[in-house]
């Protein structure tokens, strides 16, 4: 792995932003808003699923607009167990991981062959495939889910306590980062951006490509099924709708906003992503109540061009933008 260089205004933005992580129970209680920690709950298993899909897309070029099936399967490894009264949260992570590792191996060995728009389409396919099948599931709520009456329990510690599912939540983001880290900066890693740059001359080398691919998508699978466990514990709910496309598109433009080719870039664009959703759609002017009124209304398409602008202005994203002003000053 490479030295870490203090002068680098990457690591000062990451520390910051996992400090503020770190400090939002405190903040939250202080200026009684428990609001606050529910919304940076929601940031950071966003980040989780959005740093997991970067594995693939930003050091592997393999673009998924399936990955929302596997947040599914973890949201869904909680709500379906505990309708049969299954709380325990060991049986429900490991069941989860299970079949989101099965769905991944299988569907993954189709894909990691296919390239450019037919790897797209067929990971789209196959996540509004199990979208539909979820959806008829009538015992389990169909399109409408079902809420989850009791959080995971995992015997030592129970997830019902807001501020131990937090913790535990940035626990897990921590934890990914770090393992994500190790891994880009490995053999693995180093195999796999090849696979990106030139996959024929790594083949040429003797390397088999598909093998490390089909690992690299598992892996990213199984932190996105992570990241859906998480979500049904802190949501209390299991719903269809975490399988949509449209999640899987939210996931990889927090990757670009971020910044594809950095292990903290999607965590960047999470907080980004999250945020100014939240406020554009609470968005209010006493100046101009009707320019306030607009933007509630189309506040999609307001993020639309946000998100442009930051593409086009920054194409290593707002995370390798921040170290490209730095090494300009320096």
């Amino acid at each position: 792995m490479a030295k870490l260089d203090i002068r680098d205004s990457r690591l000062w933005l990451a520390g910051l932003i996992l400090i503020a992580f770190a400090a939002t129970p405190l903040v939250a209680l202080a200026v009684g808003q428990p609001y606050y920690v529910s919304l940076v709950s929601r940031i950071m298993i966003y980040a989780l699923a959005a740093a997991g899909l970067n594995l693939i897309l930003g050091f592997g070029g393999m673009a998924s607009l399936g990955h929302a099936l596997y947040i599914g399967i973890g949201a869904y490894g909680v709500g379906m167990l505990e309708y049969h009264g299954i709380v325990n949260g060991w049986v429900q992570l490991g069941a989860a991981l299970l079949v989101g590792g099965l769905f991944a191996l299988a569907i993954g060995a189709i894909v990691v062959r296919l390239k450019g728009m037919t790897f797209i389409m067929i990971t789209l396919a196959f996540a509004q495939m199990g979208y539909f099948l979820t959806v008829t599931l009538r015992t389990y709520g169909g399109e409408d889910g079902r809420a989850v009456a009791s959080r995971s329990d995992f015997g030592l510690f129970n997830l019902s306590n807001d501020l131990f599912l937090y913790y535990l939540i940035f626990a897990s983001l921590a934890a990914t980062l770090w393992f994500l880290a190790r891994v880009v900066g490995s053999r693995f890693g180093m195999v796999l951006r090849g696979c990106k740059s030139n996959e024929r001359r790594m083949l040429a080398l003797g390397i088999s490509t598909f093998r490390y691919k089909l690992v690299a998508y598992l892996v990213s699978a199984l932190l996105c099924v992570l990241a859906g466990f998480l979500l049904a514990n802190l949501t209390r709910y299991a719903s269809p709708s975490y399988m949509q496309w449209t999640v899987s598109a939210e996931l990889i433009i927090m990757v670009i906003l971020g910044g594809m080719f950095t292990v903290f870039g999607p965590v960047v664009g999470a907080v980004v992503f999250l945020l100014l959703e939240e406020w554009l759609a609470e968005f209010h002017s006493s100046v101009f109540p009707q320019l306030g009124a607009l933007i509630n209304e189309h506040w999609l398409a307001v993020l639309g061009v946000f998100v442009i602008a930051v593409v086009l202005s920054a194409k290593s994203g707002i995370y390798g933008f921040v170290y490209d002003r730095s090494r300009r000053h320096v």
